[in-house]
């Protein structure tokens, strides 16, 4: 389990990032993070990935405080960030140094498998596109089976139709092993699509202003009734905290409404 206990960031320039986020992500949870630019969501994924401190609070997994880089923390940015010295398959067994050559082929054939790029062991990153490149990404982060996996817009630069093919793949690898995900997006239909729960951050600072369950049944429709008052419910949501509302103990009742 992770957890965030009175988690708080301030910056050396007086800049107050969180302020006191206190929550807990259950193993296999997948976690959407949204709000307005400012509220502390890159913030909050940093200190978990143990690339910075807290100023207060701590984040923990299973107990343990996280105050470095972790071998069983995955990150998938929004750049694929891939070696481009490397063949696709260098990248994806980049983690898996340690098992045998059989070991480390077999993982990776069936981690490009899942991502739609067989066939691709051998190509460079510079022959792949886009969308093809953050597929290595995921298959690279997923490979190992970490115990968590955090995610910072890793779909944000891809067209609509790439994205939701993406969607579709990440689900796929994290059936596998089923690690517990906090991902940031600004997509609030990305974060109804993949998560089980959404929590919404209100800026300045940043803090939890609101959060939902998310019970639709995967595979989901985007096209369906459910899904629309879901994804509503989130836009109302983020509508109140852009707008200095004060953050609720409860969920919203309300399902319609537009964001801007």
């Amino acid at each position: 389990m992770l957890s965030f206990d009175s988690l708080s960031k301030t910056y050396a320039d007086g800049t107050q990032a969180l302020s006191a986020v206190t929550t807990t992500v259950a193993a296999g949870e997948i976690l959407a993070l949204v709000g307005g630019s400012g509220c502390g969501k890159t913030t909050l994924l940093r200190l978990v990935a143990g690339l910075d401190q807290p100023s207060a609070g701590r984040a923990s997994l299973d107990g343990q405080a996280i105050l470095a880089p972790r071998a069983d923390v995955g990150v998938i940015f929004q750049e694929p960030r891939l070696f481009p010295w490397l063949s696709v398959a260098e990248n994806v067994s980049f983690g898996l140094s340690h098992l045998t050559p059989f070991a480390r082929e077999g993982l990776v054939a069936n981690a490009l498998v899942r991502v739609g790029l067989a066939g691709y062991e051998k190509r460079w990153p510079r022959e792949l596109s886009g969308g093809q490149q953050q597929r290595v990404a995921i298959a690279r982060a997923l490979v190992t089976r970490p115990r968590l996996l955090l995610m910072d817009e890793p779909f944000s630069a891809l067209d609509a139709t790439t994205r939701a093919s993406l969607h579709g793949h990440l689900l796929a690898l994290w059936e596998e092993s089923r690690p517990t995900v906090v991902m940031v997006t600004h997509d609030v239909e990305e974060a109804v699509t993949l998560a089980d729960r959404i929590i919404v951050m209100q800026p300045k600072p940043g803090r939890i202003f609101d959060e939902f369950d998310n019970p639709l049944a995967r595979p989901r429709d985007r096209l369906s009734p459910a899904f629309e008052a879901s994804k509503r419910e989130v836009l109302r949501t983020l509508d109140r905290s852009l707008a200095n509302g004060e953050p609720h103990q409860h969920k919203a009742a309300e399902t319609a409404g537009m964001w801007w």
